[in-house]
């Protein structure tokens, strides 16, 4: 539900906090006073659309904060929350919207921000707000398949679980045909490009690592000289006459016969002995490497050849060698599969036929049992509607078939719901219905009827009960409470009917402050609740007549909540 609202700096509300409880809240005041106003910020923080013209005048701009708890861990709310990433502990979400007087808006949930689409998708599963011309869900003719499917309950949706796992299956089959039957010129072309590919990878016979093996040999190659320059002056400089070999051996034996007397320097002896025979072994090998040394300008020609072909495949195929040949295999994959289409082709045609029966037999089942919950919901809707003296009205819920073969995720049903209102009328699509007071009792019947089954955290009614009286006000009142009996409701009414059926009674009153004008928000208990409802009854003037008629009208509606909660 939502618990509590932050307000600042928006239209003619400076500063507001309102906290709110479970069931039904009325808030009531005086034209003008900034009823709507609440409502508004509470739609923006649903991600209604925003406007400059919400700033309060004078303001930089305008800040909005919701917070709401959820005890219920199934919540589908939470499904969104992770799949845009946002944390959340203990069943609290916050809502924040500042508006800018650039035009810019700010969102987050939770602290991290978010698009205005993504906070009008989480806002969405909060919050339901319902005002006598608002495009509501229930207005929305596509939205009324899920409505149906809702009430029919656990036995439609096991089996529009099973539909969906053959659907899936039919998607991709049909994906896979489709690109199956492809021009048949540009499946031509693919082969024969896939063909030319694979012939040019084939024939450069590539080796993982050789790119690497032949820089080097490029690197001794170009740097032939200098290497065989740089190895002949080495080679003098150890083995050539007085060089380091002829004095490193006599060091050796000068240190050999030392340690003949002192036997503290054998261990000098032993080394240079080793550094001796080392470099000596050394010196051989360098004689025989240079010995071998030939310069080859064929052998360079051809690596450079070599390694601009692998420069030329990796600018085509992969960053490496290996990108390359794993794109080899994808192509060569992907040239059997073209080569050998029709096989293949027929083989899927095959399975997506009998895919095809399984799917009508599965959609089927989903039609039969919308068909049977479609009368259970206009027996119920008319229940509703004859409570909210609309008897002589007529609801259908229409339940077409699409087109041969054609399927979505809800299987091959359409669904509308249909009214008439007036003897001799025909049926006709809700959004075709003229007066405001029937559009909303007919919205509070289908709402009487659904909230316990859509999961809404808070259902907000914005003055619904707007051209109505007398015993029509008093259904629309015990069908408001109702729906606060599975979802937090927040009602703003003109209605003395409604008020009295509160579970919580805020009062909003506009002042003047410092010249200029300022909203308040109080709860008010007993005497200033007769009083109120006094006020909404006879208008400016309260009497002892009124107060004692406002008494009475609060007896009476708690004897009417405790018969249906």
């Amino acid at each position: 539900m939502l618990s509590e609202i932050s307000i600042h700096n928006f239209a003619i509300i400076e500063h507001l906090e309102v906290s709110f409880e479970d069931g039904l809240t009325v808030l009531t005041g005086e034209t003008g006073a900034g009823k709507s106003i609440i409502i508004d910020a509470v739609q923006l923080l649903a991600g209604g659309r925003g406007s400059q013209e919400f700033i309060r005048h004078g303001a930089k701009k305008a800040e909005l904060e919701g917070m709401f708890t959820i005890e219920d861990e199934q919540h589908p709310v939470f499904q969104k929350l992770s799949e845009f990433g946002i944390e959340y502990e203990d069943g609290s979400i916050i809502l924040r919207r500042d508006l800018n007087s650039n035009g810019k808006t700010t969102c987050r949930v939770n602290g991290k921000l978010v698009t205005i689409a993504s906070l009008r998708e989480i806002g969405s599963q909060l919050i339901d707000i319902h005002g006598q011309h608002d495009n509501q869900e229930l207005m929305h003719e596509r939205g009324h398949i899920h409505l149906l499917d809702q009430f029919a309950g656990q036995r439609l949706a096991t089996a529009h679980d099973n539909y969906l796992e053959v659907y899936n299956q039919f998607i991709k089959l049909k994906r896979k045909l489709e690109t199956a039957n492809e021009n048949e010129q540009q499946i031509a072309q693919r082969i024969d490009l896939y063909s030319f590919q694979l012939n040019e990878i084939d024939a450069a016979e590539l080796v993982i690592g050789e790119e690497e093996e032949l820089e080097e040999e490029k690197m001794k190659l170009q740097h032939f000289n200098r290497l065989f320059e740089r190895l002949n002056t080495a080679y003098e400089s150890i083995s050539g006459d007085q060089h380091a070999l002829d004095w490193v051996g006599s060091a050796m034996s000068d240190l050999e016969d030392a340690a003949s007397i002192d036997k503290e320097l054998a261990e000098h002896a032993e080394a240079v002995s080793t550094s001796f025979y080392t470099l000596q072994d050394t010196a051989h090998e360098m004689k025989n490497i240079i010995d071998r040394m030939e310069f080859d300008p064929m052998r360079l020609s051809a690596v450079e050849d070599r390694l601009a072909l692998l420069t030329s495949l990796k600018r085509k195929y992969g960053a490496s060698i290996e990108d390359i040949l794993i794109y080899r295999e994808k192509i060569a994959d992907g040239l059997d599969q073209l080569v050998n289409r029709d096989e293949r082709i027929a083989q899927e045609q095959e399975k997506f036929n009998q895919i095809m029966k399984d799917l009508e037999v599965e959609a089927n089942e989903l039609s039969i049992i919308r068909q049977e919950a479609a009368t259970r919901l206009e027996e119920a809707i008319m229940q509703q509607l004859k409570e909210l003296h609309m008897e002589k009205s007529k609801f259908n819920v229409s339940i077409t078939r699409k087109a041969a073969n054609t399927y979505d995720g809800n299987g091959f049903d359409e669904v509308s719901f249909l009214i008439s209102t007036n003897v001799g009328e025909p049926l006709k699509p809700l959004v075709k219905i003229a007066s405001g007071g029937e559009l909303s009792r007919i919205m509070l019947a289908l709402k009487t009827i659904f909230s316990k089954h859509q999961g809404i955290t808070s259902i907000i009614f914005d003055e619904v009960d707007t051209g109505v009286s007398g015993r029509v006000a008093q259904s629309i009142a015990d069908k408001i409470a109702m729906v606060a009996t599975h979802s937090q409701v927040l009602c703003i009414s003109h209605l003395p009917q409604v008020a009295a059926m509160a579970d919580h009674h805020l009062l909003i009153k506009k002042g003047v402050k410092d010249d200029r004008t300022m909203t308040a928000v109080s709860e008010i208990f007993d005497l200033e609740r007769t009083k109120e409802l006094s006020r909404m009854l006879s208008g400016a003037e309260i009497t002892s007549l009124t107060l004692q008629h406002a008494e009475e009208l609060l007896t009476m509606a708690d004897e009417r909540k405790s018969s249906f909660r």
